[in-house]
């Protein structure tokens, strides 16, 4: 038997001192939060902070593990968390992203447009949902 393949990735809600949320936008996806899959061998934790490095130039703790978002029928499983910036400047040197910068939450919400990336931001803000688990 053929063990089941599943692709890892983690997503990252960054906020800043002033409350505003770190965005990147992907050329397919729009805007979304910093993230992605995590490459074999490779901490989950420390995956999330490598593409945050690479995909935005800002260098981040992370704060809390928030809870997952499991697309079923894709086998993905997208692991969230929140954190913080403690270094690095704005930059997208990444072929994944077209620009990145911080928002009000407001801002925010308007930017993005597909909708499981807009409810993955409210529920991280929730702390009442933490931990979570969400299957679509």
């Amino acid at each position: 038997m053929t063990p089941p393949k599943h692709i890892l990735a983690a997503y990252v809600l960054i906020l800043n001192y002033d409350a505003e949320i770190l965005l990147v936008k992907h050329p397919q996806r729009g805007w979304e939060l910093p993230g992605g899959q995590v490459k074999e061998n490779e901490s989950i934790r420390l995956a999330a902070i490598r593409e945050v490095k690479e995909d935005t130039g800002v260098h981040i703790k992370l704060v809390k593990y928030c809870g997952i978002f499991q697309n079923v029928r894709s086998n993905i499983c997208n692991l969230l968390f929140i954190g913080k910036p403690i270094g690095g400047r704005i930059s997208t040197d990444s072929d994944e992203c077209e620009d990145a910068g911080y928002f009000p939450v407001e801002t925010a919400m308007r930017l993005v447009t597909w909708r499981h990336i807009k409810q993955r931001i409210l529920y991280c803000l929730d702390e009442r949902k933490h931990p979570f688990f969400v299957e679509y």
